[in-house]
């Protein structure tokens, strides 16, 4: 399927995904459905290849455009839109070296991942949070080593939460060096079928059911060196601290679509009563509610232009995290505001509206946490130097 190229058509196409998504939502969060539907829904619409390069066959959409897309995802099905999600983080860096010219072996390595994607409609998704650790690369337990014949490399490890177990073909591990001394971390692709690769039972979360998050064990899992990611060991690390976007922000996108959803089923909660509607107390809250959610939405489309025009500059970093902390304050905050609106209505689970509240507040646990995002915009703001690895705890 070939995407469109304007973001005004692919808007439309997010659009009307999401609309084929948005039923399957409540199913999901209450453990009548594993899910999975929904990723055939957006393989099927062609929506893999977002990010891969129009001569590559994909839409060529940078960070910005990308996070308004999934906007439109997130206000249907906000569950969805986040496992989708993880599938961008992995294709999302790899899809910016485009243009660049590349050793041989990683140039062979962006093009198997991008055919697989494009011609062979492959979900991909990362393996990085393990317990006691979250998603920081540094504390890294999860190992891999060179066999004999130095032709393969062979990984071990347990990793905690990982969306998209049992629906993505792909899974790109993180892990450091076996017999390393230092805190470099390199990335793997482990393919869900290979040997010695297993999943847990999937987690069943006060909400997000619909992300597919379950434990991947790795025993002895050996693969070929064409997996190592750009066929560069060491790598990432070094390019998370210059280019933090995808795993600070790539998801503000789905969770400004939930503040969204908060917000357009409170207006048609009060709309649908003429004496709520005229309300001046009632019209104040809302008013709250545009005004913030204007706010957000104005810094998460700024944040993700930024990060087009001036990628990896301290400015473009330091407004994703910005980005990231401002989101996961707004929503619950529109949460609040909708309980106090709609009353008993936000704690009916025939409705919505308790889903997304619970939705909305998990914006909080995923990295960067608010507590890093401040560190990060503080450190900034006093001029340390935060390309150095060592000034910040990635």
């Amino acid at each position: 399927m070939t995407l469109p190229s304007h973001i005004d058509d692919l808007l439309k196409l997010a659009a009307g995904t999401g609309e084929a998504l948005a039923p399957l939502a409540a199913d999901v969060d209450a453990g009548r459905s594993d899910g999975h539907e929904a990723y055939r829904i957006v393989r099927e619409a062609g929506l893999l290849g977002l990010l891969i390069p129009q001569d590559a066959g994909g839409a060529g959409l940078g960070f910005g455009a990308y996070t308004r897309v999934l906007e439109q995802l997130g206000i249907r099905n906000g569950a969805a839109a986040l496992g989708f999600n993880m599938h961008n983080v992995v294709i999302g860096g790899l899809a910016e070296t485009a243009g660049t010219p590349l050793p041989p072996a990683a140039e062979a390595f962006r093009s198997w991942v991008f055919d697989q994607v494009v011609h062979h409609r492959k979900m991909f998704a990362s393996a990085v949070s393990e317990a006691g650790n979250g998603a920081k690369l540094r504390g890294m337990r999860t190992t891999y080593r060179l066999s004999k014949d130095r032709e393969h490399y062979i990984l071990n490890g347990e990793k905690s939460f990982v969306s998209l177990a049992g629906a993505a073909d792909y899974y790109v591990v993180a892990a450091r060096a076996e017999d390393g001394e230092s805190s470099e971390v390199s990335h793997f692709v482990v393919a869900a079928d290979d040997v010695g690769v297993s999943f847990g039972t999937v987690h069943s979360m006060a909400a997000m059911n619909g992300t597919s998050t379950a434990g991947m064990t790795l025993k002895d899992v050996t693969l070929p060196r064409s997996r190592l990611y750009l066929n560069v060991e060491g790598m990432s690390l070094f390019k998370l601290v210059r280019e933090p976007h995808w795993m600070t922000a790539g998801y503000t996108g789905a969770y400004l679509g939930i503040a969204e959803a908060i917000y357009r089923f409170t207006v048609d909660y009060v709309t649908a009563s003429p004496q709520r509607a005229e309300n001046p107390v009632i019209q104040h809250d809302l008013g709250r509610m545009s005004a913030r959610l204007r706010a957000a939405r104005a810094l998460v489309h700024e944040a993700g232009d930024l990060i087009e025009r001036e990628r990896g500059s301290v400015e473009a970093n330091a407004m994703v995290h910005a980005t990231k902390y401002v989101i996961g304050e707004v929503g619950p905050e529109l949460g609040r505001d909708a309980v106090r609106v709609c009353g008993s209505a936000a704690v009916s689970r025939k409705a919505p509206l308790e889903r997304l509240i619970r939705e909305a507040s998990f914006s909080s646990v995923m990295p960067a946490k608010p507590y890093d995002c401040l560190e990060y915009l503080g450190k900034a703001a006093v001029g340390v130097n935060l390309h150095d690895a060592r000034t910040f705890s990635w």
